[in-house]
């Protein structure tokens, strides 16, 4: 560690500490989980001359970028009142939230709980359990996809890291140890499903439509991803890039200007520029699939 760092307080020196793990941080807001600074995925870092520079300023909260740290973290929720109740595919006397989910899912595969990596309490309750991702996989954040309660945060999403405290309440490790690797079968469940490659297909419109018809599908696509909610502005850009990128793989739009376009619509709800074209050239690998073709 160099000398010339200034004094450590709480908090940089569980952000020096995430760093030292190669967990890329960057800071949040004092008291709260939202991100201090803009393109926060491109600036997180684990520099300890960076860290120390910026913690100095503020007695920020800590972020750390799932997506650069190779991680894949397992959010598992508790229930936010009386009426937040299990679906019916998980209504059981002994499932109450998120911990208790996963650790069904766990006995109904047939494997054991993640138990032996690094694990946090949030403020609320919940866990955070900390998973490496297997290597050359394209996983992205999901909501409910492995169960209720159960999210996970991993190619641009963040968690709050211990040395944070929102509404008074602190981020605590409750198992510290080295980041597991996320198991195959957790794996397998978060993989998206591939679409089948098919025909391309046609639709049929007058001519005169046929531009219209670009035109109000483009338009419709970047407002998905300008109008997306504040955790899912990532998720919305990779749907809207698989979309259009049909149209392009038909031959309909040209692929620099739907990357341009949609980079912007990106821009415009703070997502950095470098991951936003990561995320781009996903769903227009992922809709180039299904070709699609606007008929005359």
């Amino acid at each position: 560690m160099p000398h010339n760092l200034p004094p450590h307080d709480g908090a940089l020196d569980a952000a020096l500490r995430a760093a030292g793990r190669g967990w890329h941080v960057f800071p949040l807001i004092p008291g709260s989980k939202r991100p201090a600074v803009r393109a926060w995925e491109e600036r997180a870092t684990t520099d300890p001359q960076r860290i120390a520079r910026c913690w100095a300023t503020g007695p920020y909260n800590i972020g750390i970028a799932a997506g650069p740290s190779g991680l894949v973290i397992l959010d598992l929720d508790t229930p936010k009142g009386p009426d937040d109740t299990a679906p019916a595919a998980w209504s059981a006397p002994d499932i109450a939230d998120g911990t208790d989910v996963l650790a069904a899912l766990c006995e109904r595969h047939g494997q054991p709980y993640p138990s032996e990596t690094y694990t946090v309490r949030t403020g609320r309750g919940g866990i955070h359990i900390y998973l490496t991702a297997p290597a050359g996989a394209e996983l992205r954040n999901s909501a409910g996809k492995l169960g209720w309660k159960v999210d996970t945060r991993a190619a641009g999403g963040y968690v709050v890291g211990t040395g944070s405290v929102v509404d008074g309440r602190p981020y605590t490790v409750t198992h510290d140890a080295p980041a597991a690797s996320l198991p195959p079968w957790l794996a397998d469940l978060l993989r998206p499903a591939p679409l089948p490659p098919q025909k391309p297909v046609t639709v049929p419109l007058a001519v005169d439509k046929h531009g219209a018809y670009l035109c109000n599908a483009v338009i419709g696509e970047l407002a998905r991803v300008t109008g997306s909610p504040a955790n899912e502005h990532n998720n919305a850009l990779y749907l809207a890039s698989v979309a259009l990128g049909q149209l392009v793989a038909g031959g309909e739009l040209d692929e620099d200007d739907v990357t341009a376009r949609l980079a912007a619509a990106a821009a415009q709800v703070g997502q950095g520029d470098r991951e936003a074209r990561r995320t781009i050239a996903s769903g227009l690998r992922a809709g180039a699939k299904r070709p699609r073709k606007v008929a005359a």
